[in-house]
């Protein structure tokens, strides 16, 4: 087996209880610590990455227990991009931390962030559906204690909130795990795409319950309209550092989708028939809207950078929810601009509330404000979705993936006016703070002092160009990375691959989850047309 797919879980969660009772007293070492584990973790994913690039799938069997009886991890593509998304994210996010001071503010932020990062990690490399309601609950746990970070009033009611919906969530996900146990006798996510394929026609009633519950815990957690009240009110007062790591958090949740019902519940099984159409499009499309039109409305910083993510996150599932290769590869394309970018807005939120407060209003010049106005001018532009960055090339790809959609002049309104109004929403902000600022002169115009007047360091301006810069390169990057996605997106619709891999060890034969009517199975062999009859080919053959 290959250790270093283990590395990405295991390393955080070894640094994190170091830190809390080797360091806790030394602030320069936690942070030495903490940046060395973000560092190393960004080069095993490299590594990882560079291992999936090929389309091999691999497996780790902990404590060489085969599945879909013991606890494995998968890594391919998707798993391998979204491990290296956190990794590089994280790395970012504890860099500005440590440059605003964030990290003094408060106990155990590095210890922590650590235990949010492997939860993260842990939550993209399962291979079980058990598992990743374990993942799901390490990261609620450690996000509890980032969000209240600093303490205040206003935080620990955010906080509050924010823990009340998701152990709403965690409970409702304990019912779907059952339900889906009760009907397959398993929770492997490879061993339940073949039985879910087995199962009669009877059963189909008990297991599309367990199909809609798991879609609402996972629309909980990728804040999907109408379960998407926790979010901007937990982002916009949690620290912003935080908010800007908690990027990545809505996209545990489209990652689940988009690995459940490709693998699990995919095209061709009864029990999930029409639940994209008729419940995730249309609820995609409404947070897309109401997440541009949050943008437009806000009266604070914080609050902006929130509903942004929103919007991005209704764009990420109106491509998922189209339910095709093609919509899937540009989902993928679009995951990673709209992380870096929603991330990268949160900061610049911050930069501006440690100079003069939240409220977005005309207030005096404040400290570095020509650089940090062209910083939100960049991100403005990658969030609404302009030329030239990867946000419109991301948005010109799931117009295109939904050309042919019964619903797609729909999907083509919603996203066109969401990102028109988001624009006008981010234009607003931006002229309130940078433009109107420079017509006040005088103390008494200031209309709220800023919580901390010191200004950052040159690190979190080196932070904030490193992730707008990414996104640069990302858009130059465009074709080699939709190749990639491509390919991932390939990979999600033939399944054969990953269940292989995974059950290769099993004593019995594993049936096509392809096709819910085929009796030819899998053999641990090279993936060639020999092995594998190609669906059309199986089709005629069962005639």
């Amino acid at each position: 087996m290959n250790h270093l797919l283990i590395a990405p879980v295991v390393l955080p969660a070894l640094v994190a209880p170091f830190i809390i009772m080797a360091l806790r007293y030394h602030i320069d070492l936690q942070r030495v610590f903490s940046v060395a584990s973000c560092v190393l973790l960004t080069v095993i994913a490299v590594a990882l990455t560079a291992q999936a690039a090929d389309g091999t799938v691999q497996v780790y069997e902990l404590g060489n227990w085969q599945a879909p009886f013991g606890i494995v991890l998968v890594l391919d593509r998707l798993s391998a991009l979204m491990v290296l998304l956190t990794a590089v994210l994280g790395l970012g996010v504890v860099l500005y931390a440590m440059g605003s001071g964030w990290d003094e503010r408060g106990a155990n932020f590095h210890a922590l962030f650590q235990f949010q990062l492997m939860g993260i990690m842990g939550a993209f490399l399962t291979g079980d559906a058990f598992n990743l309601f374990v993942f799901f609950e390490v990261l609620l746990i450690a996000s509890y204690g980032l969000m209240i970070h600093g303490g205040g009033t206003r935080r620990f009611q955010a906080g509050v909130q924010y823990v009340v919906y998701n152990l709403i969530g965690s409970s409702l996900f304990l019912f779907a795990l059952g339900t889906l146990y009760a009907v397959t006798g398993t929770l492997n996510m490879a061993d339940l795409a073949v039985r879910v394929a087995e199962l009669p026609a009877s059963d189909t009633a008990i297991l599309r319950v367990g199909a809609i519950m798991l879609l609402l815990v996972f629309a909980i957690k990728a804040a999907l309209l109408p379960l998407h009240f926790w979010l901007p009110a937990s982002y916009a007062n949690a620290p912003l550092p935080v908010a800007a790591l908690f990027a990545i958090m809505t996209k545990v949740g489209a990652y689940a989708i988009l690995r459940m019902y490709t693998l699990v519940f995919a095209p061709d099984v009864p029990a999930a028939a029409g639940l994209m159409e008729a419940w995730l499009l249309p609820a995609a499309l409404m947070t897309a809207a109401i997440g541009a039109f949050g943008v437009l409305g806000s009266r604070e910083i914080g609050h902006l950078a929130a509903f942004g993510a929103i919007t991005s996150v209704g764009t990420l599932l109106t491509a998922i929810s189209l339910f095709t290769p093609e919509a899937a590869a540009a989902a993928i394309y679009y995951i990673v601009h709209s992380t870096f970018t929603a991330a990268a807005l949160f900061l610049i939120a911050d930069m501006v509330m440690e100079r003069q407060g939240g409220e977005i209003t005309a207030k005096p010049v404040m400290a570095h404000s020509g650089l940090i106005s062209a910083l939100f001018f960049v991100a403005a532009i990658a969030m609404a979705g302009m030329p030239p960055l990867s946000g419109f090339l991301g948005k010109l790809l799931v117009l295109d993936a939904a050309r042919d959609h019964a619903l797609a002049p729909w999907v083509w309104a919603v996203i066109l006016i969401s990102s028109l109004v988001t624009i006008l929403g981010l234009a607003r902000a931006g002229t309130a703070i940078f433009w109107k600022s420079h017509g006040l002169d005088t103390p008494e115009d200031y209309v709220a002092e800023a919580p901390n007047p010191a200004p950052s360091t040159a690190l979190t301006f080196v932070t904030v160009i490193g992730l707008l810069g990414l996104l640069g390169l990302y858009t130059v990057a465009a074709g080699p990375v939709m190749r990639y996605a491509e390919a991932t997106a390939a990979d999600l619709f033939d399944r054969r691959a990953y269940v292989e891999t995974v059950l290769a060890n099993r004593d019995r034969p594993v049936e096509d989850p392809n096709d819910a009517h085929s009796h030819d199975t899998f053999h641990h062999a090279d993936h060639n047309e020999d092995t594998y009859p190609q669906p059309d080919a199986q089709s005629e053959e069962s005639h």
